[in-house]
């Protein structure tokens, strides 16, 4: 039978495959849709695996909030270049991903993969569209932050998609979020974080191997010194204290200013709000790392 130009355009609407591939797949089943989707989900598994094995490692971040601010998602897809990363359809393909997240409930990668978007789960459509841009893709980070009780939901992404930040802040009144105070702590947070990139929120935060990595460092710097066991003790506990300055995201010297944690920054603003503020946890992404 023939195939025409509108049922190749719902074909191409419902799957994100090139309009060739289309048409190609309902000559193939005389025009019976369902069996056309099928036959591409078919290939653009079998065209995305051929391209699995090449590196992806460029790519954006892209976050999305709720209305009421009480919940977010932070999500990284990669590319192959950089190229593509600046193509207009692949960010549009990034944006449809994160409203089909955020308006979800996947709490993790593996459930973010089996959300629909369309006819097609998260996951086939991200092969489905290797085929349309021709490079390897991968959905490879998903994050998703909901907030119990007062607090707020905030995000950040920092050079045009290259760096993304999710951050959790509780309160103890429900209307200290929409004060904006509050908001240009949220603001400044997240922005620092995106500059800083600590390693961890707190000391319990930070692996005991990648400290005591630390320490055996610090240790072998003092083995010449002379100086008593007890005394060089107490100076790698002292250099442990800068280390974790450098690493906690509260005992980080806030960015705007270098004589005040983030810690003190927090405590200030509640002071400032007449609330008690705490950062309860974040996620940063970079591209590729």
């Amino acid at each position: 039978m023939a195939i025409t130009a509108s049922q190749v355009k719902e074909l191409r609407e419902r799957t994100n495959v090139a309009m060739m591939e289309c048409k190609k797949a309902l000559t193939e089943t005389d025009g019976d849709m369902d069996a056309a989707i099928k036959i591409l989900r078919e290939r653009s598994g079998l065209k995305a695996a051929k391209k699995a094995e090449r590196a992806a490692k460029e790519g954006l971040v892209s976050a999305q909030l709720s209305a009421d601010g009480k919940s977010g998602i932070l999500l990284e897809l990669n590319c192959e270049t950089d190229f593509v990363a600046k193509n207009d359809n692949f960010m549009a393909f990034l944006n449809t991903i994160a409203e089909s997240l955020a308006s979800s409930d996947a709490k993790n990668l593996e459930e973010a993969q089996n959300v629909s978007m369309g006819e097609m789960t998260v996951a086939e459509a991200v092969k489905a569209k290797v085929i349309e841009l021709g490079e390897n893709l991968q959905f490879s980070r998903f994050e998703r932050f909901d907030v119990e009780g007062a607090g707020a939901i905030a995000s950040y992404i920092h050079m045009g998609g290259k760096v993304g930040v999710l951050l959790e802040v509780s309160c103890e009144k429900e209307e200290t979020p929409s004060q904006e105070a509050f908001k240009d702590l949220v603001k400044d947070v997240t922005l620092h974080i995106a500059a800083a990139a600590p390693a961890g929120l707190n000391r319990s935060d930070i692996p005991a191997d990648l400290v005591e990595a630390e320490k055996e460092v610090f240790r072998k710097q003092m083995e010449n010194s002379g100086k008593p066991e007890n005394i060089i003790d107490k100076i790698i506990e002292g250099k442990l204290g800068k280390f974790y300055s450098e690493q906690c995201l509260v005992d980080q010297a806030f960015v705007k200013d270098p004589d005040l944690s983030i810690s003190a920054l927090v405590e200030a603003k509640g002071k400032e709000l007449g609330d008690t503020l705490t950062i309860n946890r974040f996620s940063r992404f970079a591209v590729g790392n």
